[in-house]
């Protein structure tokens, strides 16, 4: 099946303690059914110190599922993703305005 959200796309949070917040993908898990997004769904990591890195408790951007987001349209509103086809290739579009994304 084809990927609704991709890397780079512009989300919002429907569920959760970030609720209402947006954010863009930086990484989607497909195996998983999760994404990451920067800045939302923070929690602080233990690291160890090494040679490389300075250890400590470092703030890191946890997955969410893929359910809990919904891509933004145009507006700036929550809108599904429909796929169809424009000529020869298949493309994903915001249900709410139509138009492509």
């Amino acid at each position: 099946m084809a990927a609704k959200l991709k890397k780079g796309d512009k989300v919002v949070v429907l569920a959760g303690k970030d609720k209402g917040k947006t954010g863009q993908i930086s990484r989607v898990m497909p195996a998983d059914n999760k994404a990451v997004v920067d800045g939302l769904n923070i929690a602080i990591r233990h690291t160890k110190q090494s040679q490389t890195t300075q250890g400590g408790r470092l703030p890191q951007a946890m997955p969410i599922d893929l359910s809990n987001l919904a891509l933004v349209d145009g507006n700036g509103k929550a809108t599904r993703v429909g796929f169809r086809m424009e000529g020869e290739q298949k493309v994903r579009f915001a249900k709410t305005t139509g138009e492509a994304i």
